[in-house]
């Protein structure tokens, strides 16, 4: 077999699968953005019957719509807030652990790693609808934490349905995708470079910054990505844990395909979120060529 059916074979499959299940629906979303809603939902077809009352053809209505209204573009906004701040604390959270895992004895290290994808064993919804337990009002967590800021003098805060909630859910789910990357990284990194610096006299704080987290940062970008991406357009943890107050741009095109049925509109939404995740991907991998 020559080299070229080689790689062919070994790239082709995936090519396929991303053709067949992104690119063409992608393409298909792309031209239902042009469209006009049909009367009774789904699309208005593109050749009309001759029927002067009929809506047909392609038409930019759904992004004057969107571009139209600051209030979309708030929702893009705070959904962008919210994977900021998911993605950010993934980071503190996953880093340290990623780094005891890599520091530990060999004998732990797959048992630790197995610790940190055991959550993926259990059904999303399942995972997410106990932390409505955990938050709940009469919950220990909930009475726990407000007896602590209690002693601050700030009332009692509600966890459940609040943005709070919405946050707390957002980290549990995306931790495991920060802490994989950042261990596949961390544990290819060389002790010996520790050693040395250690010898000249840096101090352990000295060599994590000048050694450790540098060496890192392709595990950082990659993590975040991970985090990011799912996260600005994720709609099941808002719609459980947040309520009315916490809907984000995924909930909103959830809504406008299966509720409003404005299959036009909620492809608008969906190809400018995808935009935005590819220019996400474009900047991490610009800042990890970079370094």
């Amino acid at each position: 077999m020559s080299t070229r059916a080689q790689k062919w074979l070994v790239s082709g499959p995936p090519l396929v699968y991303l053709l067949v299940f992104f690119a063409i629906p992608t393409l298909i979303m792309l031209l239902a953005s042009f469209q006009y809603p049909g009367e009774y939902g789904g699309l208005a077809p593109l050749f009309g019957t001759g029927d002067p009352d009929e809506l047909s053809g392609l038409t930019f209505e759904s992004y004057q719509r969107f571009f139209g209204d600051a209030i979309y573009l708030g929702l893009f906004f705070k959904s962008f807030l919210y994977a900021t701040a998911t993605t950010l604390f993934c980071l503190l959270l996953a880093y340290p652990l990623a780094l005891l895992i890599t520091r530990s004895p060999k004998k732990y290290r797959d048992l630790l790693v197995l610790l940190v994808i055991l959550p993926f064993w259990s059904n999303f919804l399942i995972r997410i609808y106990a932390w409505m337990i955990i938050l709940g009002p009469q919950s220990l967590f909930a009475k726990g934490f407000n007896g602590f800021v209690g002693l601050f003098g700030i009332g009692p805060l509600p966890l459940l349905f609040s943005p709070i909630a919405v946050l707390i859910g957002l980290v549990y789910v995306h931790l495991p995708f920060m802490v994989l990357p950042l261990y596949a990284n961390l544990e290819k990194h060389d002790p010996a470079l520790l050693d040395a610096a250690q010898d000249l006299g840096a101090s352990s704080w000295r060599r994590f910054w000048r050694i450790t987290f540098p060496l890192s940062l392709p595990g950082v970008y990659a993590g975040s990505a991970l985090v990011f991406i799912p996260a600005l357009g994720i709609f099941a943890i808002p719609d459980i844990l947040g309520g009315t107050d916490g809907i984000l741009v995924g909930n909103l095109i959830k809504q406008q395909f299966l509720d409003s049925r404005d299959w036009p509109f909620g492809s608008v939404l969906s190809m400018i979120l995808t935009l935005l995740a590819i220019l996400f991907v474009g900047l991490a991998a610009w800042f990890a060529r970079r370094k």
